[in-house]
């Protein structure tokens, strides 16, 4: 066989007791990283950010706007996220791609316009600070600024999913088909629905719609599975695979840590408080087992998200809400429900998230977590002046004390 000749390179077996292979080696960029980096927009990438308004935002050509890619630790290659400013009295460019997008208004008042190629007519609607819309999959669509003042829009995207997939950014922005059973151009199609059914899989509360005006103040059915008074929805909209929930503990209490694996990103919508997040292998009281120090933190306020597992295998997560008034988050996902995983259809699966670590789940019951958190939360409350709610009883040892009781 020939040796290397100019820039081309032969593969040499390795010796005997060699290994192939490098061994170690940088990792390389998929087709959606080098897509983001030649948009010519910074590219936001850490655990968090403590508000999304503090971005530095450049001029975007493809959409007509500022923007910047958020790409968290652990959503690498799951699903995307990026924030855009509208200018005022304008309007971003006409969209359309072959990913799923949904959006949440940060700031400002504006309309969108959504239709398909030989339409008479585009859908148009309504959105104000605190909406949260989704945009049909390939579906034309034009996002207006109804004010003189930039409006803020976070966008969660299924960008990765595709474009690595088809390896095309061809493919993903000028494909012509038309998904018209996602899109049926009914006049209601982004009319809010405020009906709540369970969700086909864990039957938690769901809302089927493509447009809730404001996710800030929306009314949430009582859950209990993560904080005494715990309350949540989940929106499923325009038939996407993209998974997402609203929820709001109560003030003066905290969710219980719970571990999976890397997707999820929460953002803060009221209140202020903090994550802590560790991988799984730490236990469930790193401090007390003199790991502290392979913890993480990210404190936030409304606008600051903050990835809830960031090294890829399953880490355990935990959140503090600390000011007066309540502690609202939304949770996206990207295509990545719980429940959903890849497995056998039918076979039994587990909300382990929701189960207590007694019960086999992965949740850590206020009894058992490390008891730095308890004392750190209270001294907390007391700083900010907000009311300590967490009742003695939920720590008893052993406690099997219900949250709906």
């Amino acid at each position: 066989m020939p040796h290397d000749i100019g820039a081309q390179s032969h593969w040499h077996e390795p010796g005997a007791n060699q290994k192939a292979g490098y061994g170690k080696f940088g990792r390389p960029a998929s087709r959606y990283d080098l897509f983001m980096q030649s948009e010519g927009i910074p590219i936001f990438r850490d655990l968090g950010v403590s508000n999304v308004r503090n971005l530095p935002l450049q001029p975007w050509k493809r959409l007509g706007g500022k923007g910047s890619y958020i790409q968290l630790w652990g959503t690498e290659g799951k699903w995307g996220n990026y924030v855009v400013e509208v200018p005022g009295a304008g309007a971003l460019n006409v969209e359309k791609h072959m990913f799923e997008k949904i959006c949440f208004v940060v700031e400002g008042r504006g309309t969108t316009e959504v239709w398909l190629e030989g339409d008479k007519k585009r859908h148009i609607f309504e959105w104000q600070k605190g909406s949260l819309f989704s945009i049909p999959l390939n579906a034309y669509h034009r996002i207006v600024n109804a004010t003189s003042s930039p409006a803020l829009i976070l966008c969660g995207t299924t960008g990765p999913n595709v474009m690595n997939a088809l390896n095309s950014v061809d493919a993903v922005f000028n494909n012509a088909y038309q998904f018209r059973d996602r899109f049926s151009g009914a006049d209601d199609f982004y009319k809010p629905n405020e009906d709540i059914e369970p969700d086909p899989v864990r039957g938690l509360a769901m809302r089927r719609t493509n447009l809730i005006p404001d996710i800030v103040n929306c009314e949430l059915p009582l859950d209990n599975r993560r904080s005494p008074g715990y309350r949540r929805i989940e929106p499923y909209m325009t038939e996407n695979t993209f998974y997402l929930w609203i929820a709001q503990h109560e003030n003066g209490r905290y969710s219980k840590a719970h571990a999976h694996t890397s997707a999820a990103v929460l953002l803060c919508l009221t209140g202020k408080g903090y994550t802590y997040t560790w991988p799984e292998h730490l236990g469930p009281t790193p401090w007390k087992d003199g790991k502290g120090d392979e913890v993480r933190r990210l404190d936030y306020e409304p606008g600051g998200i903050v990835t809830a597992a960031p090294g890829g295998n399953r880490w355990y997560h935990q959140h503090f809400g600390v000011s007066k008034e309540p502690f609202r988050l939304t949770a996206w996902f990207g295509p990545h429900a719980p429940g959903r995983e890849a497995g056998v259809p039918g076979e039994k699966h587990t909300d382990v998230g929701a189960i207590d670590l007694p019960d086999g789940g992965t949740a850590i019951p206020y009894w058992m977590e490390d008891p730095f958190l308890r004392q750190e939360y209270a001294n907390t409350l007391k700083r900010e002046g907000a009311e300590n709610r967490m009742e003695e009883k939920f720590y008893e040892p052993g406690t099997k004390y219900s949250f709906a009781d």
